[in-house]
């Protein structure tokens, strides 16, 4: 599914008006009633209703459910904001619909001194102040009237953005002057910024409404930003032949686990098993032979000539994908060794954990990482590749996007919605999985299953793609027979059968 900036979304709004053809006005109304739908599903008309509208469509738009939630025998009342004496032409309209409403009696139009209404814990108020194309911090009396609502028992709903928030990049917005919703009623699609954890505290629930927007723009329409379906991985999805021997599932290398790190090597390799590949050689130091011998009998061992780590590269002509990092260890011998052997590689690499950090205290050898290489930092892995901490979720991804661009490399930034930045700029957005899954180990296990993925024949991008999915998806069924909060890395794992099948139907 496409994800649309605020510009393409004011352009989507644009081209139904002509194309559907509908007048703006009665878009506004359509979207109204969506809006209004769901407020009356959540609270009765014995909740008493407040509602703030800016002098723009946002504050259109709240005008309009003023007056439907007052036809609908709620107790509304209205403060319009029209300080500079300028209104949008369809709240101008919204405004002369509402002053005609026969119940329509608490309306106050503010443009100079405003008295705050009490707000108590029984009072919903309605945001409909800014919305997504709000481009620089509120400031003013609007952020003393952000923080007003924000210090009240009030509960909240936001129309399409919560007041403050920006639909993208919130890297230097004043966070103090954002609404806090309870629920955002967002129109067409999630907006970009609600992907990112920095945003949760001001977005509360969030529901799409859809407002039937043109789907010929949207088919056509190219997107920077995209969000997993689930029709998207069943498409690419490779199915087992039945008369397939282990030769054909693809034969994977796994480079992990430095002395009493054997544990990320065994997850590494138990997820590959499980998704599908044919044979799985893991190469790791003495110390872990009797260890992975017990734990992960169906892997066949290949150990390093030290005890304890990681410190030679070794041929890859007889496998068809690569994992390497986790668990690996940062000593320089194991450094030396682990850029030697992403040199030497002749197949698909997916670079994870210590890998990235030696990566990371080595800038200089990422130059010598080969085209469609897969790296799956977390944030602070991602910080230390691109040399200092992001000061926001939207400047994070955007060094992700350039450092994939930079490199032609597939990096997955980790994280509840998990970010695939592709070599061409665009990210995809993983829709799967949950907080349950903040566990160590966790990453060692999509490791796994994308450098199955690979092994088996998929392409980087897909292979990344189903890994994201069939990860969170193996997660949240986890967390649904067992519990956010006592979920392990192994039982993703366990969980991994089931995925396949959810998805192979």
């Amino acid at each position: 599914m496409k994800i649309f900036t605020s510009a393409q979304i004011h352009e989507l709004d644009r081209y139904t008006i002509e194309h559907e053809p509908i007048k703006s006005v009665d878009l506004m109304e359509r979207a109204a009633k969506a809006i209004t739908r769901a407020i009356t599903e959540e609270w009765t008309t014995h909740t008493p209703v407040v509602v703030f509208a800016g002098p723009g469509n946002n504050g259109g738009d709240a005008l309009a459910v003023a007056r439907l939630l007052i036809n609908e025998g709620y107790k509304v009342s209205t403060f319009l904001f029209n300080i500079t004496n300028h209104l949008s032409d369809d709240c101008v309209t919204n405004r002369q619909r509402l002053l005609e409403g026969k119940h329509a009696k608490d309306f106050t139009e503010i443009t100079a001194k405003f008295d705050p209404p009490e707000l108590t814990a029984d009072t919903l108020v309605i945001d409909g102040l800014f919305g997504s194309g709000l481009n620089k911090p509120l400031a003013g009396g609007f952020a003393s009237l952000v923080k007003y609502i924000n210090q009240s028992p009030a509960k909240v709903v936001s129309i399409d953005v919560p007041s403050g928030l920006m639909a993208e990049d919130n890297t230097y917005n004043v966070r103090a002057n954002i609404i806090h919703a309870t629920l955002t009623l967002t129109l067409h699609e999630k907006k970009l910024s609600f992907l990112f954890s920095d945003a949760q505290q001001f977005i509360g629930r969030v529901k799409v409404l859809d407002i039937r927007l043109s789907q010929e723009y949207i088919q056509k329409t190219e997107a920077q930003y995209y969000a997993l379906e689930e029709s998207d991985i069943r498409s690419r999805l490779l199915h087992r032949d039945d008369f397939a021997h282990k030769g054909d599932m693809g034969n994977a290398l796994v480079i992990a686990g430095s002395y009493g790190m054997s544990g990320a090597a065994i997850l590494t390799t138990r997820a590959c098993l499980r998704s599908g590949v044919g044979k799985v050689t893991v190469h790791t130091p003495k110390k872990n032979y009797d260890i992975m011998q017990v734990s992960v009998p169906e892997a066949i061992l290949q150990m390093d000539h030290e005890e304890t780590a990681f410190t030679e590269a070794v041929d890859t002509d007889d496998f068809d994908a690569l994992a390497i990092g986790p668990g690996l260890g940062r000593q320089e011998p194991t450094a030396i060794a682990m850029i030697a052997q992403i040199r030497r590689a002749q197949c698909p690499i997916v670079a994870d954990a210590d890998a990235l950090n030696i990566l990371a205290s080595h800038r200089a050898w990422m130059q010598q990482l080969p085209k469609g290489i897969i790296m799956t930092p977390h944030a602070k892995e991602l910080d230390r590749l691109t040399g200092s901490p992001a000061n926001a979720d939207f400047e994070r991804l955007h060094r992700t996007r350039e450092l994939a661009r930079s490199l032609q490399a597939y990096i997955i930034l980790k994280g509840h919605n998990s970010a695939l930045c592709l070599p061409n700029g665009n990210v995809i957005f993983n829709s799967t999985g949950n907080s349950g899954m903040a566990t160590a180990g966790s990453g060692d296990v999509l490791t796994g299953i994308i450098t199955a993925l690979l092994a088996r024949g998929y392409h980087q991008q897909n292979a990344c793609m189903a890994g994201m999915y069939l990860h969170g998806l193996a997660g949240d069924l986890a967390a649904k027979d067992l519990g956010k909060e006592s979920l392990v890395a192994g039982d993703i794992i366990n969980y991994l059968p089931k995925a396949f099948m959810l998805l192979d139907d």
